[in-house]
């Protein structure tokens, strides 16, 4: 189960309940595989509503690794994300907010 106070947070995939953080390590690879070159405009877009197919899985790729999976993200592309992309773009907005919520 998936602590929010440390950042983490659940999304099911194939049936089993997988945690992912976006730990220091995990937000340095997504930022290297971003195509906007920046978290912060990963951030902007998610505030806006502009987000992007790619920005949802490289999120929920680095969320996963943050969280221990040792796959690669061609093993989600036909992976069965509970609540479909909805939730898969939920869940990776939610990582956002929480690898960055100020205390207090």
């Amino acid at each position: 189960m998936a602590n929010p106070w440390t950042g983490e947070v659940t999304l099911t995939i194939d049936g089993e309940p997988r945690v992912m953080k976006l730990t220091l390590g995990a937000l340095a690879e997504l930022e290297a595989g971003l195509a906007a070159g920046s978290l912060i405009e990963m951030v902007e877009r998610f505030e806006g509503g502009q987000v992007s197919a790619r920005d949802v899985l490289a999120l929920i790729v680095a969320g996963l690794r943050g969280g221990g999976w040792q796959g690669a993200q061609a093993d989600l592309m036909t992976a069965e994300i509970e609540g479909g992309p909805t939730a898969a773009t939920r869940a990776a907005g939610e990582l956002l907010r929480r690898a960055f919520a100020v205390d207090g």
